[in-house]
């Protein structure tokens, strides 16, 4: 039996297990700079998992360990049920061929064609060259380049090359998409044809992706889980909707800051300890935001509030939403509407007071 194949029957062995990549306990240093310190995580078949997180918290080198070109310290990397950290460069090469990979700058071959540049796996895989075109051709009809195949990298615009890049990475059939800050080069517009077609070919092909990325609009479009990293640990992981309506770590909500619904500016100027009307921030999701809350609480607590700011999102098909509700504090009320509102499984947290209405 030869390489290709055991890893061939390991994947089948995985499949049936549901995890395409389990890491227990990894630990990678660089002299003293622990780039990731004891990460375990599992990545399920036909699932996105999102990895984020700031510059150097360490996803460009927990990515590096999952493709076997960086070496892990300590822990251990199963790939579809293999144990990968203790094989030598010969016998990691079936395991590449098991893992596409698409980068920021798209590492394109200038003096080759696209289709040459899609094939390119299938050749140094040495596949007959009918084979490698037919499957070139198939791949970027798949990503809407059909019409670019004698075209050269030159020739294409940002979004083109990235799905070449995709294209390229699907060559060998793999088993899991890594996708290493693959939109970050690219414009918002761009951005979100891509991910589009990232999520496309996952449902469609049922392939497994793992993205690294810093941007949470990312995580939030196209992944189905997310895990935060920090300092070489990851510190929250969970459905993206679940995650997105209860951050849990200050790092979490740091990066959630530029797509979480803030308090205006103009109203936060003038929050201070005292003053006639309490600011609260209310946090829902799930049911607490299916249900018409507000009305509820007029009803059952008469008195003077507002909706200064927010408002309901839908994320994973699940209601997430922020709103800013101003309530008067000669009403006496306060902490009675707080007790409401958390009785409902809304978060409540009283950001302050303005002494005038806004």
């Amino acid at each position: 039996m030869n390489q290709h194949v055991s890893w061939a029957e390991a994947g089948a062995a995985e499949a049936s297990g549901g995890d395409v990549v389990r890491i227990v306990d990894l630990k990678r240093r660089f002299g003293g700079t622990a780039a990731v310190d004891g990460i375990s995580l599992s990545v399920r078949k036909g699932e996105i998992l999102g990895i984020i997180g700031r510059s150097g918290a360490g996803k460009s080198t927990l990515i590096r360990c999952l493709n076997g070109l960086e070496r892990p310290g300590e822990g251990q990397i199963f790939v579809e049920g293999r144990e990968i950290t203790g094989l030598g460069e010969r016998d990691l090469q079936p395991l590449r061929r098991r893992i596409g990979m698409i980068f920021q700058h798209f590492n394109l071959l200038s003096a080759k064609t696209v289709e040459e540049n899609v094939a390119l796996p299938l050749k140094i895989e040495g596949r007959p060259k009918a084979e490698r075109l037919a499957r070139a051709a198939e791949l970027l009809e798949l990503v809407g380049l059909a019409d670019k195949a004698k075209a050269y990298p030159a020739a294409l615009s940002g979004g083109q090359k990235q799905r070449v890049g995709i294209a390229r990475a699907l060559a060998a059939r793999p088993a899991l998409l890594l996708s290493d800050e693959a939109t970050s080069a690219l414009d918002p517009e761009t951005t979100r044809s891509i991910l589009s077609l990232l999520k496309d070919i996952n449902q469609r092909l049922g392939l497994t992706i793992l993205l690294i990325t810093h941007e949470m609009e990312v995580i939030r479009t196209v992944a189905d889980r997310v895990a935060v990293i920090d300092a070489g640990k990851i510190v929250e992981e969970g459905l993206v909707w679940s995650v997105f309506a209860d951050p849990r770590t200050d790092v979490t909500r740091s990066l959630l800051a530029g797509i979480r619904p803030q308090l205006p500016e103009a109203l936060a100027a003038r929050l201070g300890q005292a003053g006639r009307e309490a600011i609260l921030r209310v946090d829902v999701a799930g049911e607490a935001a299916r249900r018409p809350l507000l009305q509820e609480l007029a009803t059952a607590i008469p008195g003077r509030f507002r909706l200064v700011h927010g408002g309901i999102d839908h994320i994973q098909g699940e209601p997430v939403g922020t709103l800013f509700v101003g309530v008067q504090t000669t009403d006496g009320r306060v902490a009675e509407i707080i007790d409401f509102l958390n009785a409902r499984d809304a978060r409540v947290e009283v950001l302050g007071h303005v002494s005038d209405d806004v």
